[in-house]
């Protein structure tokens, strides 16, 4: 992925932010040899403090033995992505139809060391803390080895504790073009108001004045 610096984050607490409320991606997988990548879409807890995400799969998924043959792996998560039609971004001065058309969108890229869990009290807790991230009001039973009811489903999943060793972020909302152009563009997504144009229009405006515009 290509990250231009006006592109990139502030910090990590601007990506471990936002990836905390962005926790559905996809899971890619080397290929055995002479097989294309495996790549799995899935819900996953991340943990910044333990550098870690935690998920769990179907024992029957085919990705296991290309993941036990290479555990070193690529978490991709991408979101708030919005289509920017040409005109919104036509230099000052220039014709609407001299603009570029682009895409804006937000990124994080987790690589990572696959730890596959299969000791069923470890299983249960794993899948306490998935079920914390995305339950904390609770309201179903905790799962436990040899406990109903969940403890006889343990034996038909298997965990996934990845160990994030590198990350690339990405936040690409025309940090660099002239103020005018933003302003035309934050314009545009307000009025057109798609499923996504409000995440985008709130990222290109907090991210003003990180890098000088027309750089």
């Amino acid at each position: 992925m290509l990250i231009h610096p006006w592109d990139a984050p502030r910090d990590d607490a601007e990506w471990q932010q936002w990836l905390g409320t962005h926790d559905f991606g996809q899971l890619a997988v080397n290929g055995l040899p002479g097989e294309p990548p495996c790549v799995q879409p899935l819900h996953f807890a991340y943990d910044a403090g333990r550098a870690e995400a935690v998920t769990h799969l179907a024992r029957p998924n085919p990705l296991w033995p290309a993941l036990e043959a290479d555990p070193d792996v690529l978490l991709s998560v991408v979101d708030d992505y919005v289509y920017v039609p040409g005109p919104w971004q036509a230099p000052p001065g220039a014709p609407p139809e001299h603009g570029t058309p682009t895409s804006f969108y937000a990124a994080v890229q987790l690589r990572c060391t696959a730890h596959v869990v299969d000791d069923p009290a470890e299983k249960a807790e794993l899948l306490n803390r998935q079920v914390g991230h995305f339950q904390p009001e609770g309201g179903s039973a905790p799962a436990a080895e040899d406990e109903a009811p969940f403890g006889r489903l343990l034996a038909g999943i298997r965990g996934l504790r990845l160990e994030v060793v590198g990350v690339r972020a990405k936040f690409k909302y025309a940090g660099h073009k002239p103020r005018e152009v933003q302003d035309h563009v934050v314009a545009g997504l307000a009025a057109r108001g798609g499923a996504r144009d409000a995440a985008a229009r709130e990222h290109q405006t907090r991210r003003r004045g990180m890098w000088p515009p027309g750089r």
